[in-house]
């Protein structure tokens, strides 16, 4: 304490304690509660202030997703109860699992079986739109001029199942007729985002066939409709239009009986374009930009832009992180201000409005944003941080030198308002590897990072090559070098942030999930960098993951490896599973025992060669997940695991957690 003038002026000094040990309140519990994870939303109601709906996955109720709307007193409201859960597998992804009218009438596709089902207001129970045929899937629910569109994955007839997009009739009169179920457009190996042209005489969607992923190589198709379907249809954008350039167009969006809008890459971002449907069929560039308006097409119904009445555009631009920016007619644009910063979806648009899904300082949430009102939008759910501003780390972001070329991350340093580390004391870090690999993360610290830097441990997360949000030629930087170039981006983030002086060199750990998860252990068997590897459900031999893996994925590796058989030396030369010998860093391993991403085998397969080898390590199998976790017990167990397991290893005391018992 001390005294200015006649003010006493309480100062408080941090503790200084060792990093890794630090007293936090965030609790593992709480990171699982904090941040939804969003599915989806929309306006709904034709009258008056529409109500916003939208998907949840709800972790204490086993990751059931749920769809809710905001009741006047505020309280979130279960449209669809437990225990129904609107979860598509379609890609095994998934996506674009409902959809509403705006007479309040909800359609949705059932986990469970996978059928499309109704549930109107006054109803007690869902009645179902599509028949019990078999594992038939549906994904990608749109309704659009009175019409439900959905892409329909049939796996009936064999090994390898076969996509359309339907048509559904809104009376259920599909169950007892399945012929009234309508295929509209097909011919190709995947498709996905139908659009239905306002007079309802054409049809566009997006088209891609194996080895090519979306991203890749797509077509842009556009069909004349009948009653039968699509009786005609061309190429307007991507595939055999551009002779030996890669195109990937995603989204169609009518502007108008004849105009369409979409997002395309052949200048080597993601921009947008207007397509006219004259004789020449004209495309214009509409507001150039060097970010990208798209992004890899994992997931059905993922929507970057959003065309407004007025003829103004809505669009997300990425370059690392996100931005939101209005575009006017006359391509003048600026940016409208959003507490959110990465992974950005546009769910839907209502006059002048857009509901925005994303993630932030304060976590994942969705906001209401009026295009003309000064502001950040209205917050729906989530995105707000129930610790307080001072206990999330601001990132940094940062670009290194790697051997394949500059390598771009964010860092999260050590944050915690009462205590600091000691001043010969630098901190362990933790680089977080995400999955895909063509996915990318932004400058949004989540609840998950916090809980570790909170505890004075930080958090580089590394978006290496072959992330997208950076134009195609850095992720194609990939292309033939998974397991590589990879590798040499995290190791080369890793030390040149040991060099600055920000991280403890020997106390540096590397964890990832799926895709990630096979980086951390490709990393783990060809470098020295890391004291200590955490995998969820990491890929380990390319081989069995080409074999086992479901049909979405099937041809991915021709591209990021190599196409077998040609190639299968060098699927066995990559996969760690091979170089189980030099396999001497403990290692935490975290599987979902129902992953049909990748098996469990080999995850087990590297927990055996552990314990042959007398490494460190521990293995946590959980009934009920599979690629990816969503049960808040699982959130909460391996969240608690992962940061006893680095107190161990890393060397510093993790009172507030249950001791992992390592073999």
């Amino acid at each position: 304490m001390r005294v200015v003038g006649r003010t006493v002026v309480c100062v408080t000094t941090p503790h200084v304690l060792p990093y890794g040990s630090w007293p936090s309140p965030i609790a593992a519990a709480e990171v699982s509660a904090a941040s939804p994870r969003l599915e989806g939303a929309r306006f709904v109601g034709g009258s008056g202030q529409p109500e916003v709906w939208w998907g949840e996955s709800v972790a204490e109720e086993g990751g059931r997703s749920a769809v809710r709307r905001r009741a006047a007193s505020g309280a979130a409201v279960d449209v669809l109860p437990a225990p129904w859960s609107a979860r598509s597998r379609v890609h095994e992804y998934g996506g674009g699992s409902w959809t509403a009218d705006d007479d309040g009438v909800l359609y949705f596709v059932e986990k469970a079986d996978q059928r499309i089902w109704r549930l109107a207001p006054g109803d007690d129970e869902p009645h179902p739109l599509t028949p019990d045929v078999g594992d038939v899937r549906y994904g990608g629910l749109t309704l659009q001029h009175g019409r439900l569109l959905a892409v329909r994955e049939d796996h009936t007839a064999g090994a390898a199942p076969m996509r359309d997009i339907v048509g559904v009739p809104l009376d259920g009169s599909a169950v007892r007729h399945p012929a009234q179920l309508v295929s509209l457009a097909g011919g190709s190996d995947f498709v996905a985002h139908p659009a239905l042209s306002p007079d309802g005489t054409h049809l566009a969607w997006i088209a891609w066939n194996h080895p090519n992923m979306a991203w890749d190589r797509a077509e842009l198709r556009v069909g004349r409709l009948d009653d039968g379907g699509v009786v005609e249809w061309t190429t307007v954008a991507g595939g055999e239009s551009s002779p030996g350039e890669a195109h990937s167009p995603l989204q169609p969006v009518w502007t108008g009986d004849d105009d369409l809008l979409y997002a395309d890459d052949p200048t080597g971002r993601w921009n947008l374009w207007r397509l006219r449907l004259t004789a020449d069929l004209d495309h214009e560039q509409v507001a150039p930009a060097d970010a990208d308006t798209g992004g890899p097409l994992w997931v059905l119904g993922s929507r970057w832009f959003a065309a407004l009445d007025d003829g103004r555009v809505v669009a997300v631009r990425t370059d690392g992180s996100d931005v939101l920016v209005l575009i006017d007619p006359d391509e003048t644009e600026r940016t409208l201000p959003l507490d959110a910063v990465t992974r950005l979806s546009i769910e839907d648009a209502r006059g002048g409005c857009v509901l925005v899904s994303g993630a932030g300082s304060g976590g994942a949430g969705l906001w209401e944003v009026d295009v003309d009102a000064p502001g950040a939008g209205r917050l729906i759910v989530g995105g707000a941080s129930p610790w307080g501003a001072e206990w999330m780390p601001r990132p940094r972001a940062a670009t290194v030198p790697g051997p394949h070329g500059p390598v771009h991350a964010f860092d999260y340093p050590p944050t915690n308002p009462r205590v600091v580390g000691a001043d010969d004391e630098k901190p362990p870090y933790v680089v977080f590897v995400h999955g895909g690999p063509t996915d990318h993360v932004g400058g949004a610290a989540s609840g998950k990072i916090a809980y570790l830097t909170s505890r004075g441990i930080g958090v580089l997360d590394v978006n290496y090559g072959g992330s997208s949000g950076y134009g195609r030629a850095y992720r194609e930087r990939l292309l033939g070098q998974w397991g590589v170039v990879d590798v040499d981006d995290v190791v080369a983030a890793a030390r040149g942030l040991a060099a600055s002086g920000a991280a403890d060199g020997s106390r540096l750990a590397i964890a990832g999930g799926s895709a990630g998860g096979w980086t951390v252990l490709c990393a783990l068997a060809n470098s020295d960098a890391f004291a200590a590897g955490i995998s969820r459900y990491g890929v380990a031999d390319l081989r069995r993951l080409a074999e086992d893996t479901h049909d979405f994925e099937t041809r991915y590796l021709d591209g990021m490896v190599g196409p077998l058989p040609e190639a299968e030396e060098l699927y066995v030369e990559r996969s760690p599973l091979t170089h189980l010998d030099r396999m001497r860093t403990p290692l935490l391993i975290e599987q979902g025992l129902e992953d049909r991403v990748v098996p469990p085998s080999q995850s087990e397969a590297v927990r055996d060669a552990l314990a042959a080898n007398g490494v460190p390590h521990a293995y946590l199998a959980f009934e009920g997940e599979g690629h990816g976790f969503r049960s808040a017990d699982t959130l909460v167990r391996t969240l608690e695991a992962e940061l006893s397991f680095l107190g161990q290893v890393l060397g510093f005391e993790t009172p507030d957690v249950p001791r992992l018992d390592l073999d």
